[in-house]
């Protein structure tokens, strides 16, 4: 089976052709938010980041920012640079110009201000959507194609039905070839044993049980006397009950398939062909910005009280667990899986409903998300444990705890 796509220098393929103006500090985003007005055509990230001295998180801001410049659903990048921020920009210049696709850095200090950096910026912009506009889409496998499963806004239904019909598209995905990322770690607490079971290997066991037990310890610093209670009060009023009930209806998105890979925020999968497992935090959109960061060329977002949240370059189909909320929120949900609450339909037809709807969206068709559109961005702050596993920290010194 095949979707239309667009072929990148990588060797990747993009379900959109986006044309990307990416600040590298929130001190650009003038030059930004302007060029969008002036070009709506192209896609800006304004963003309140790219200035730190916190060596890691620096490090995490850059591999976003990376990952989105070279992501396959973005055809050509100009950067907006202030020219004294922390961002390494060279750096992510280099990084993104290594997949191949055309790549211009404007630095408003060099170019004498923001109205010179503007009409520069404009100029490589323009360039860049009349050279993407004769760009064709073809035939690609459905092995090429990486979807983020996210959920927000859960309620009782979710795991009854939103959540094991996106489960059973994400068994079709992969028995196609494709690969899906579950993340939130945080709604993995409870549930980790039933996904431990699906380990490809005893090393991907122990990666998936120790990034779940970091997000227990860091639930447990947070919330001190919580007693495992870790909901959002919209999650409360929904009708879950614990972490546990959450967890375990937020599984289901990812099938019974195996799970192949466990990787760190924003980072890109090695493997294909099954379940990845990316340690990204509960937060609906940094999640997402760390699994389209990671390659991820499309979202499934599952949802019982509903959620506008969309995504800059990335298509994003919403799932809704009930028929109320799906009526309420019509012009925000793409996918209606209160169908199974109602005895409509079963949980492998609305399954069935989802993978077709995807393959439509990835071969051109426009999300809810994206006829507003929702375009929001967030990287995930790190944890004192993360630092230690990822930069080999074996002191508390290091990190002053």
């Amino acid at each position: 089976m095949k979707f239309k796509g667009y072929r990148r220098p990588d060797g990747r393929f993009g379900v959109r052709n986006h044309v990307l103006v990416l600040p590298t500090v929130s001190c650009a985003n003038k030059v930004v938010h302007v060029l969008k007005s002036a070009l709506p055509e192209v896609v800006a990230v304004p963003h309140p980041y790219g200035c730190t001295f916190d060596v890691e998180e620096l490090c995490r801001f850059r591999e976003v920012l990376v990952g989105f410049g070279a992501h396959p659903n973005v055809r050509a990048v100009v950067l907006v640079s202030l020219g004294c921020e922390t961002t390494p920009v060279q750096e992510v210049y280099e990084e993104i110009r290594a997949s191949g696709k055309p790549i211009e850095v404007v630095e408003i200090q060099k170019e004498g201000g923001v109205r010179e950096a503007l009409d520069r910026a404009l100029e490589h912009a323009r360039r860049f959507l009349y050279e993407a506009k004769d760009d064709l889409r073809e035939d690609v496998p459905l092995s090429e194609l990486m979807v983020a499963l996210e959920c927000g806004g859960s309620d009782a239904y979710s795991g009854i039905s939103a959540n094991p019909a996106v489960g059973e598209f994400s068994d079709m995905l992969v028995a196609e070839g494709g690969t899906v990322i579950l993340s939130e770690t945080s709604e993995l607490v409870g549930a980790e044993h039933v996904l431990a079971g699906r380990a490809a290997s005893p090393d991907v066991r122990e990666a998936l049980i120790e990034v779940v037990k970091r997000a227990e310890r860091e639930l447990a610093l947070s919330s001190p006397g919580a007693d495992g209670l870790y909901l959002a009060p919209g999650n409360v009023e929904g009708g879950l009950t614990t972490i546990e009930e959450k967890s375990l209806g937020c599984a289901y998105k990812a099938g019974s398939s195996r799970i192949i890979e466990v990787v760190e925020y924003g980072r890109r999968p090695s493997g294909r062909g099954g379940v990845v497992v990316m340690d990204t935090p509960g937060y609906d959109v940094a999640s997402i910005t760390g699994m389209v960061a990671g390659g991820a060329q499309v979202v499934v977002f599952t949802t019982g009280r509903g959620t506008p949240t969309g995504c800059p370059i990335a298509p994003v189909v919403k799932v809704c667990s009930n028929t109320p909320t799906f009526l309420r929120l019509s012009e925000d949900i793409d996918i209606n899986a209160g169908t199974v609450v109602d005895g409509k339909e079963s949980i492998r037809e609305v399954g069935e409903r989802i993978f077709w709807e995807v393959l439509r969206v990835v071969s051109g068709r426009r999300t809810k998300s994206e006829d507003w559109p929702y375009q929001e961005f967030a990287v995930a702050y790190m944890s004192f444990a993360e630092k230690r596993v990822l930069y080999g920290a074996n002191s508390e010194e290091l990190f002053g705890a």
